[in-house]
């Protein structure tokens, strides 16, 4: 009786552990499966926008031409206090010279370039769709500016490329990407939770990436 009492008790303690073991399966995969839907969804909401940009833009950046928008060029002269750029460590003071210009003559961008020598002192500003080149004469502190702005479509497309756009933007581009790689991720675990569509979804996913490994190989040079 003892022994049989004791296999029997041995038996039943050990019942509960393996259907403990799939009840925490069981929540953790509901929980994955519940935190991935969460992700997935306001992950996409969150992101509409600035996903839809990049994908409209792909379009204008791929075809160029088909956006060409009209290119306007623009020459016009002026003057600084001539102090400015004769500092006393034989220097022209930058600082000065970039607000004078930014004030004075609506000049926007970034500064991308700034030289100088002996007789001349050369700024270049940057922007998406924009440039302007400021040749200064550092004896008379006349100067002559070549401002290029460009349509619409060159400035999305500098701004999907994150040309001349600062490191806000590049920042704002890298949260781009990452909240792209969570929705696709996201999207995969959703898939292999939904039992019915699994293996045809694994399947698509293979055929979309087999497709795009083909074209890359017979046509990409």
């Amino acid at each position: 009786m003892e022994s049989a009492s004791i296999t029997t008790r041995t038996v039943v303690d050990a019942l509960p552990l393996p259907r403990a073991g799939t009840h925490s399966r069981v929540v953790w995969r509901r929980r994955v499966a519940k935190v991935s839907r969460w992700l997935h969804i306001y992950g996409s909401m969150f992101s509409l926008s600035i996903v839809l940009f990049f994908a409209v833009t792909g379009i204008t950046l791929n075809h160029q031409d088909w956006f060409a928008g009209r290119e306007v060029t623009s020459t016009r002269q002026g003057s600084l206090d001539a102090s400015w750029l004769h500092r006393p460590d034989g220097d022209v003071d930058r600082l000065l010279v970039v607000e004078r210009l930014r004030a004075s003559e609506g000049i926007v961008g970034a500064v991308a370039d700034f030289r100088t020598d002996d007789e001349t002192a050369e700024v270049a500003f940057k922007g998406p769709g924009y440039s302007a080149d400021i040749m200064i004469d550092r004896a008379t502190g006349r100067f002559e500016i070549t401002e290029i702005r460009m349509g619409i479509a060159a400035i999305v497309n500098d701004l999907h490329k994150g040309r001349d756009t600062g490191p806000v933007w590049k920042t704002v581009i890298d949260i781009a990407a990452g909240l792209l790689v969570v929705i696709a991720l996201t999207g995969l675990v959703l898939l292999y939770f939904a039992h019915k569509y699994r293996v045809a979804g694994a399947l698509l996913i293979a055929a979309g990436t087999g497709i795009s490994y083909v074209f890359y190989t017979a046509f990409v040079p």
